[in-house]
């Protein structure tokens, strides 16, 4: 099995940013694409940002120009870098992980998670 841990939650101002990481550690050779998801109180999950392992990215329309994906491969971590943060963007940020190397917007295209950290956007 994969296990999954995000850091760098927190709580900060609109404007400001935050730098989420996700540690991979297990069975990591079986982790490929890497994702991250977000759940806002009373919402379903959706989709923030993911990269493939060879770099390619893909991002929700609502985080494009504000936020980016990257990942070192050797340490087996990713990275979600948010500038201009907006209350909106308040919620649990999800680290996943597949076992293809393509990326994937969809929650059911993952099959590890971690337990989530979360991110407070003050107005």
């Amino acid at each position: 099995q994969v296990q999954l841990v995000e850091s760098g939650g927190g709580l900060v101002q609109a404007g400001g940013s935050l730098r989420l990481s996700c540690a991979a550690s297990g069975r990591t050779y079986g982790t490929y694409a890497m994702g991250w998801f977000r759940q806002a109180p009373g919402k379903e999950r959706e989709f923030v940002a993911a990269v493939s392992w060879s770099g390619i990215r893909a991002y929700a329309d609502s985080v494009k120009g504000r936020f980016t994906i990257s990942r070192d491969n050797a340490k087996n971590t990713v990275s979600l870098q948010m500038n201009s943060l907006k209350p909106e963007d308040t919620a649990v940020y999800y680290c996943a992980g597949r076992q293809v190397r393509a990326v994937a917007t969809k929650e059911e295209e993952y099959v590890s998670w971690g337990q989530g950290t979360q991110v407070t956007v003050s107005s």
